[in-house]
């Protein structure tokens, strides 16, 4: 979404509007009427795209909270999917989604709706819109960063018994654990503050995975927009076509999915083993985050900060590639 003199972008949810101001009421209408959009299809891309990646992500966890001791139990990606297939089959894989549904839902509506309150906020501030113009990638960026550390609030509990549902209590175990027990221990342990343990490794994933996120897509579409309008006949029907072919719609958010993943992926696998260690201890013993990521590194240097990286960045492309397309897709029908 490219203005070629000025080098700006229009962002994913706020672009040029050029029709004259509203009455404050009218526009503290119009402000609640997108929250209810961005609340509404950012819960259905999301339950779409947590579906996608759920067996990828269950993988993906076991690898990361294996304990340090040798020899591992899994041997790598394929070898966790085959012995999880082999013990409980397809099931076994979607152990835990009740909880990860419900995140994935809070989670990409709370990622849209506080990019687009951020945004707001910048061009109330210190980007003031000046006939219509959008604000640059470098505030999308940030604006990406401020959503992810607000929703890894909401986030840390919902992953907290997800983690724990998907990691199997004895390597001979089966016997899946169920939310309300997970919940009800978590509590009469640690406490309602029990539930953010490992709020620092997601804080530090969401925001800087965010920032990349919206930032991956955000560029991305800009170099789409860019191109189209070379081989559109008329620059005025360019600008008019504000949205995406569906094909460039799920680059751009192929893109941001492994923008996401990869960049900040040894803070998840910290948080990983920090929300599993006691169900891999059988006990009630709780790290740091800094103990719990100089542990591992100790143990399994790099490779184990990175343990589960590929197949994360590989099921991430195509769920954020849905996640994007379902997004836009609702907003451009119910406009």
């Amino acid at each position: 979404m490219t203005d070629a003199a000025e080098g700006r972008i229009t962002s994913l949810t706020n672009s040029k509007d050029d029709t004259p101001s509203k009455p404050v009421s009218e526009k503290s209408s119009d402000h609640g009427t997108e929250a209810l959009k961005d609340i509404t299809f950012g819960s259905i891309a999301g339950v779409i795209g947590k579906t996608i990646e759920y067996p990828f992500d269950t993988v993906k966890v076991r690898l990361q909270s294996q304990p340090g001791t040798l020899p591992l139990r899994y041997q790598g990606p394929l070898d966790c999917f085959r012995q999880s297939l082999r013990a409980e089959g397809i099931t076994d894989l979607y152990r835990g989604i009740s909880a990860p549904l419900v995140g994935a839902a809070i989670e990409t509506s709370s990622l849209f709706l506080s990019y687009r309150i951020a945004q707001n906020a910048l061009q109330a501030t210190m980007f003031p819109p000046t006939n219509g113009d959008p604000l640059p990638l470098g505030a999308l960026i940030a604006c990406g960063g401020a959503s992810g550390a607000f929703t890894s609030l909401l986030l840390t509990p919902i992953e907290l018994v997800k983690c724990q549902m998907q990691v199997p209590l004895s390597p001979s175990s089966v016997q899946a654990s169920r939310p309300l027990s997970i919940i009800a221990s978590v509590f009469r342990h640690h406490g309602i503050l029990g539930f953010w343990h490992g709020q620092l490794g997601t804080l530090i994933r969401e925001t800087g995975g965010s920032a990349a996120w919206f930032g991956s897509y955000e560029a991305v579409g800009a170099l789409f927009k860019k191109h189209n309008a070379r081989y559109t006949l008329s620059i005025a029907k360019a600008r008019k076509e504000d949205t995406l072919p569906l094909y460039q719609q799920m680059l751009a958010g192929a893109t941001a999915g492994v923008s996401y993943n990869f960049i900040f992926f040894p803070a998840d696998t910290i948080k990983s083993r920090m929300q599993t260690e006691e169900v891999n201890a059988g006990g009630q013993v709780r790290k740091t985050f800094w103990v719990s990521g100089k542990a591992l590194w100790q143990q399994q240097g790099i490779q184990g900060m990175y343990r589960g990286c590929g197949i994360t960045v590989g099921r991430a492309a195509p769920s954020s590639a849905f996640i994007f397309a379902v997004y836009e897709g609702l907003r451009g029908w119910w406009g």
